[in-house]
């Protein structure tokens, strides 16, 4: 578990959110999605709140606010969903600069908007304060299902290994004058994810021979 150390998304410090049981902060995340997807899209302050909430955690945890934005990349796709959802939404419509627009699309959009984003906010900063390693233990801690802890204790051991492995691919992809981001060469791209997959399939196979040639009777050690 050592490549654990210096993820990505890890913000190392020393901060009271850095020093608190993993444990905890895992129950502290899952009841705070719980509750904003459970708060109604018309409580517009409660939002607020949430939000004012998830701030406050992130400068008590010294993590610099734009550390955690810059990942929040990741939820485009569902921004630019609820972005279309006023425009095929049915309904009674209002009208926004001559273009009529659903109220039900516009009031699923806020919901979806926010509240995936107050969830993006939260994890991203639970992943910031904690290293994985610690996140796996507390999940041991937690009583998940051993089989499940073993699966996230490899992905977050070989996450970095694949990412690297598409890399240097897509590199070589380059170098031979193909752009992975060109329509043109999208079959190419769709045999090297292909390729990687099946890289990575094998290595698993590799790595499950070695655990058993060192005793693994389906638990990990501790």
């Amino acid at each position: 578990m050592g490549a654990g150390h210096g993820h990505r998304l890890h913000y190392h410090g020393h901060s009271v959110v850095h020093r608190a049981p993993a444990h905890l902060k895992i129950l502290v995340l899952l009841a705070f999605v719980i509750s904003v997807v459970a708060t109604p899209r018309e409580w517009y302050p409660a939002f607020g709140g949430y939000l004012l909430l998830v701030l406050g955690v992130i400068l008590a945890s010294r993590v610099p606010i734009g550390y955690v934005l810059k990942r929040t990349v990741i939820e485009v796709p569902f921004l630019v969903f609820a972005a279309m959802m006023p425009f095929v939404a049915r309904g009674p419509e209002v009208d926004f600069l001559g273009i009529g627009l659903s109220e039900s699309g516009l009031l699923a959009a806020w919901g979806l908007a926010a509240k995936g984003t107050l969830g993006v906010l939260a994890s991203l900063t639970l992943a910031a304060t904690t290293e994985p390693t610690d996140v796996v233990r507390g999940l041991q801690r937690l009583r998940l299902p051993d089989l499940i802890v073993q699966i996230m204790t490899f992905m977050v051991r070989y996450l970095d290994v694949v990412a690297a492995d598409l890399g240097r691919m897509l590199t070589a992809m380059r170098s031979r004058g193909a752009d992975p981001r060109s329509p043109r060469h999208w079959p190419a791209l769709a045999r090297t994810l292909g390729a990687l997959f099946v890289r990575s399939y094998e290595r698993g196979e590799r790595v499950h021979l070695a655990m058993l040639a060192r005793g693994y009777d389906g638990r990990l050690p501790q």
